[in-house]
């Protein structure tokens, strides 16, 4: 018995004998079949295959060109599983079964044919179809949710990576277009630098996040118009390490490693005078390294409360003088070749 989910399927005879095709036919039709078609002529035959879907087909192999093997050559890219293929031939020589099995034969069947026999191979290689296209339905439907729940979790993971980020900028009077800035100008640098597009998209997310650690500095140190003394400066200073430890407490997340990275080492100097490690040359994480010369170009031309922002030409010329000095001088050679496109993020994401 066929069973009742299998009476659409699709189903194609070729055989140029119209005497067998026309029994195979029929026989199929009885056991419930409704779509069965038939072709004596083998060309024709293939020309339908490649246009049309099909489920099974019983194929003879001897017959004028193009001769079953040929068929199976022009088929050889479909899904075998999903498109299965019956052998049903003269033809049952041992090189014969095993050329038409290697050229995706799914099943072979020497004539004389015992009919109720072959009924039930076409039932079973049409069940295994069926069930095969069933599990791709599902696990398309499961990777849809999938990729569907991880956009979410991940956009709720930029929100909250950005108000973390506004929320220490602003106790420092920074603006929230300032964390934007630096993460789109990091990526912008990374790109230059031929970092791979997977990289570049994390420093973009990360990059922002580069002084949460201002969130643990008192406002009056964070805020004093002044200079500050040799022991509030020390105690600005562990803003780095405080920001490595709370992005370092979140959890496994290549991000926040990032993240943290970047918070702990973005005030190291190329020549080993920065803060917290005096680290000098590469010693210094690429991604700080990036961060550092965004941070202070971005700085440079912002106007804040306490001073006026520098024009572009001042801040480029800033930049190049400190190449080698507190800058890595390959990072510079990069973002002096982007200025242009530094300045437009500048006008995009402007604080105005």
């Amino acid at each position: 018995m066929l069973n009742s989910t299998l009476h659409g399927a699709r189903v194609v005879i070729i055989d140029d004998v119209q005497a067998n095709m026309r029994l195979l036919e029929s026989s199929l039709r009885t056991m419930g079949l409704g779509q069965v078609r038939g072709f004596s002529d083998s060309a024709e035959g293939l020309r339908w295959l490649q246009d049309n879907p099909w489920d099974l087909l019983l194929l003879d192999l001897d017959m004028p060109e193009p001769d079953g093997f040929t068929i199976l050559e022009a088929l050889r890219e479909r899904d075998r599983t999903a498109q299965q293929v019956i052998l049903v031939t003269a033809l049952g020589d041992a090189a014969s079964r095993r050329r038409g099995l290697d050229l995706g034969g799914n099943d072979y069947v020497t004539k004389p044919v015992d009919l109720p026999e072959l009924l039930l191979r076409v039932r079973n290689c049409l069940e295994f179809g069926h069930t095969h296209r069933m599990l791709l339905r599902e696990r398309n439907v499961l990777d849809e949710r999938v990729q569907e729940r991880t956009l979410r979790l991940r956009d709720s993971y930029r929100a909250v990576i950005r108000a973390l980020a506004r929320a220490a900028d602003y106790k420092d009077n920074e603006t929230g277009k300032h964390i934007m800035r630096i993460g789109e100008t990091a990526a912008l640098i990374a790109q230059g630098l031929g970092a791979p597009a997977t990289w570049v998209e994390l420093l973009r997310l990360a990059a922002p996040m580069h002084d949460v650690g201002k969130i643990g500095i008192a406002d009056q140190i964070l805020r004093k118009p002044g200079k500050l003394s040799e022991e509030e400066f020390r105690t600005m200073q562990e803003h780095a390490r405080i920001g490595s430890q709370i992005l370092s407490d979140s959890g496994r997340s290549s991000l926040l490693e990032l993240a943290a990275e970047i918070a702990l080492n973005h005030h190291e100097k190329w020549d080993g005078t920065g803060y917290p490690s005096g680290l000098q040359g590469e010693q210094i994480p690429l991604s700080a390294r990036i961060v550092a010369l965004c941070d202070v170009y971005d700085a440079l031309r912002s106007e804040r409360p306490y001073k006026p922002g520098w024009t572009a030409e001042r801040a480029q010329a800033f930049i190049r003088e400190q190449s080698g000095k507190h800058f890595d001088p390959a990072v510079v050679r990069v973002m002096a070749g982007l200025f242009d496109e530094i300045e437009l993020v500048r006008a995009t994401l402007s604080d105005d």
